[in-house]
């Protein structure tokens, strides 16, 4: 910290006594930003060498860090001009004053009537500075009048252009005329201009039509709001409707693959069903009308099922129902007695 605030200290007394002269004192081309030899913090004097500057006339001044010690502004009654060497009282009128500078003009006994309150900055308290003298902004309309014409550099997409700036001493409400020098009143918006200051709004369009003012808020029709409000709702529902119908679609194809499942398994139970009921009626076809030992425990395995009892022999025996001769047991594990009756 202490080694920041020693460089602070030495870039701000680094040109401090340079030498420097007052003849290079200027006005930037195409930003008319007053500049010298010193910097932004001290001021050529007339011995030919930069000091600290003794007031300035901007909250902010430039050059300054942020928090740093600058000079104050100067009361009521003077000004601080370009070079910010110090104070002085305000300029009577016809005095010369500097490009711009119409702070430095005093203002005149009815200063409330003609100040600038559009903030269009046309004067300060009813004073204007014109082609470097102070006057009063007190022409009235059809009087001669004293205008000033400056070109700035302006920077668009295209890149530069010329922005034209003409200022007069006519009463707020009125304009001078470049043709005529005559004090003529601004028009509204919609009317034909040629130079912003003919217009209310201080803003001629490129068509050559005064526009609203540059920093006025876009006003926008209540139609829009309704436009746009029936656009969000509108495609919130469309999105949910595509939504619901797509997941009807994927619902549709599960459902159509269930029912697929469940055909097929159905037609494999009926066909084994028909398989079933196929070998029974053949069993049921044979000689004896199919009370033979074998039938009965086909039909027996095909309807019944094993039947295991706990009860039962270790040995293999098999409990069937006869449809025709009622309920028997029949040990296979015993030879089987040949039928005479068959084959």
């Amino acid at each position: 910290m202490i080694q920041l605030l020693r460089l602070t200290l030495l870039s701000l007394t680094s040109t401090t006594w340079a030498t420097c002269s007052t003849n290079n004192n200027l006005l930037q081309v195409g930003t008319y930003a007053f500049g010298g030899d010193c910097d932004s913090q001290t001021y050529c004097a007339s011995n030919g060498t930069c000091l600290m500057r003794g007031c300035r006339h901007d909250d902010f001044p430039f050059g300054y860090p942020q928090g740093g010690d600058f000079p104050s502004k100067c009361q009521r009654g003077q000004f601080c001009p370009d070079e910010m060497d110090a104070c002085q009282d305000l300029l009577p009128i016809g005095s010369p004053c500097q490009f711009n500078r119409d702070d430095q003009c005093q203002a005149p006994p009815n200063f409330k009537e003609l100040a600038d309150t559009t903030g269009h900055g046309t004067n300060v308290n009813g004073s204007v500075c014109l082609k470097n003298v102070c006057m009063w902004a007190n022409v009235t309309q059809g009087e001669t009048c004293v205008f000033e014409n400056t070109a700035y550099i302006a920077y668009g997409s295209d890149g530069e252009f010329p922005y034209i700036v003409s200022r007069g001493n006519c009463r707020v409400g009125l304009y001078c005329d470049a043709q005529d020098a005559k004090c003529k009143p601004e028009k509204a918006v919609g009317e034909s201009c040629d130079a912003d200051k003919e217009c209310q709004s201080a803003n001629c369009l490129s068509t050559s039509v005064c526009g609203d003012v540059a920093q006025a808020p876009d006003k926008i029709g209540t139609w829009v709001y309704a436009v746009v409000g029936v656009a969000i709702f509108g495609s919130l529902f469309g999105v949910l409707f595509g939504l619901f119908f797509v997941h009807r679609k994927q619902r549709d194809t599960e459902r159509e693959k269930r029912m697929q499942y469940w055909r097929e398994q159905n037609a494999f139970h009926q066909n084994l069903q028909q398989m079933r009921e196929a070998a029974r009626a053949s069993i049921l076809s044979l000689p004896n009308n199919g009370n033979s030992a074998r039938s009965s425990y086909i039909t027996d395995e095909s309807h019944a099922g094993l039947l295991h009892n706990a009860q039962q022999p270790k040995g293999s025996s098999l409990r069937y129902d006869d449809s025709y001769g009622g309920s028997d047991e029949y040990d296979y594990t015993q030879p089987r007695r040949e039928d005479p009756g068959r084959f």
